[in-house]
């Protein structure tokens, strides 16, 4: 069929990748940053002149990258806002990130509609900082001239496609990335305006939500450009995941998601009911303590790097010698007890050694994680098997302790570009149905990703007792957290 093309537009980069259409082979690729001030203090900023955007895809399409390709699909960073004036011009910087200025409208929003579970009923998410219809009520409380000409809302991947097809007078989304506003409902598969004019403080137009293979277009080249998608979508989209499937991310916070064939409301909030790039949904339990715990513990043992944590904590034995760390040392979201510390139990004579705390950081990430993949499962989530993905991942602790915590195989990807892939794989599905020769329903096969499967193996009943030791630890510190 030739040749497609995903763009990731990711919080610092622009990276492409152009792929065989049938087969998902990458062929060429392109990178580069996007041309973005660091924030005072060196972070992210989060306020950006979406114009950056535009001009790393440039310089990463150059050298005639995108050469014979027929069509291209668009990843993004979500939670991104791009306010658009009636003339659809830009009304101000689009706000990007976990945005910590909107902590405070968040809270405001949660109050204003009758609390967490009226949220989740609405639209299967609680209000957080970091999304657009919290974004839209803190511009609306602290730039109200700006929030008055807003006209029109898009968010990063959408004004991508939109620029990409010229600016149309159509503006569109996906399923994915609308699911994520906090505006629209995974559930009800429609926008719910009056939450957008309970945030902004009037009404504004709102993008029309293409299914999964369909086209937002075509330019005046003739180059097909399909839906696009979030990052998580398009990531989940690239690995290749599906019923049966839960990814577990390991960054400094974590998260937990699966495929499900329907949408999940959870009236305390630990859930985020996201929607996915093939029509299924995307449940999203988030921990805001992964990497981090580690991080902290290799501080502590005055040691230089996570690799030297690992190497240590494989000296010690599951459960630590008794040592169990509930890993809460930003709080947590999941159980839901933001003003907690973290807590190391089990304190004796012949556990107070440098390698069973180094076991005990690891098994404390990972049996919180293996909460939150509780709380999917509790919710009748089917999970057969297990993406681990994140630089932690490789760390032979984790590895050797996963698979028997985490009760399922466990598939260790390597790196590469997936949000990237699952935005080319997402422009082959499209080209295909617009030639005839693929079903809207059914997307294109593509490669797995290359990875290392672990199973739990005569490690199960072992590594079952040290989750239980953690969850004894847990419940006797912070009871009925779960249940709160």
């Amino acid at each position: 069929m030739g040749i497609v093309a995903g763009l990731d537009s990711s919080p610092d980069f622009t990276r492409i990748v152009v792929c065989d259409t049938d087969t998902g082979a990458v062929l060429r690729q392109g990178y580069a940053p996007h041309p973005v001030e660091p924030a005072e203090g060196g972070g992210r900023p989060s306020d950006v002149d979406p114009q950056a955007w535009l001009l790393s895809l440039g310089e990463a399409a150059g050298g005639g990258l995108l050469e014979g390709v027929q069509a291209i699909g668009v990843s993004a960073q979500q939670n991104a806002l791009v306010p658009l004036d009636s003339q659809g011009n830009t009304v101000r910087p689009a706000l990007v990130g976990g945005d910590k200025r909107a902590q405070v409208a968040a809270a405001d929003l949660i109050d204003a509609l009758g609390g967490r579970e009226a949220w989740a009923q609405a639209v299967g998410c609680v209000p957080q900082a970091a999304q657009p219809v919290t974004k839209l009520r803190w511009m609306n409380r602290t730039e109200p001239d700006s929030a008055q000409r807003t006209a029109m809302l898009l968010q990063a991947h959408d004004w991508l496609v939109w620029q990409l097809l010229g600016r149309p007078t159509r503006r569109t989304t996906d399923r994915g990335g609308a699911s994520g506003t906090g505006y629209w409902s995974a559930a009800t598969g429609g926008y719910r305006p009056d939450l957008v004019e309970l945030a902004l403080g009037h009404q504004a137009m709102l993008p029309d939500v293409l299914g999964p293979s369909d086209a937002a277009g075509t330019t005046p080249e003739g180059l097909l450009i399909s839906a696009g998608t979030g990052e998580t979508m398009a990531a989940a989209f690239g690995l290749g995941i599906g019923l049966g499937d839960a990814v577990v991310s390991l960054g400094a916070s974590g998260s937990v998601m699966a495929v499900h064939p329907e949408a999940l409301v959870d009236a305390t909030g630990m859930i985020t009911s996201l929607a996915d790039a093939t029509g299924m949904h995307l449940p999203v339990v988030t921990t805001l303590n992964a990497v981090r715990a580690l991080r902290g513990a290799a501080e502590l043992l005055g040691l230089p790097d996570l690799e030297s944590l690992s190497d240590l904590a494989m000296k010690s034995t599951p459960g630590s010698h008794g040592l169990v760390m509930l890993p809460y040392l930003e709080g947590e979201r999941t159980p839901n007890l933001p003003h907690t510390a973290g807590t190391l139990a089990g304190l004796r004579r012949e556990s107070m050694r440098p390698e069973h705390l180094a076991r005990a950081a690891f098994e404390g990430m990972l049996c919180g994680l293996a909460d939150a993949l509780d709380v999917l499962r509790g919710r009748g989530v089917d999970v057969r098997r297990i993406f681990l993905l994140g630089a932690a991942a490789e760390l032979p602790a984790v590895q050797a302790a996963a698979p028997a915590l985490f009760g399922v195989q466990v598939v260790v990807v390597q790196p590469a570009d997936y949000a990237a892939l699952g935005a080319a794989r997402q422009a082959a599905w499209a080209l295909g149905v617009s030639q005839g020769t693929l079903d809207p329903r059914t997307p294109p096969m593509w490669q797995g990703a290359v990875a290392q499967v672990l199973e739990p193996g005569e490690e199960l009943a072992v590594g079952q007792a040290v989750r239980q030791q953690y969850v004894s630890v847990r419940e006797q510190t912070h009871p009925g957290a779960f249940r709160a």
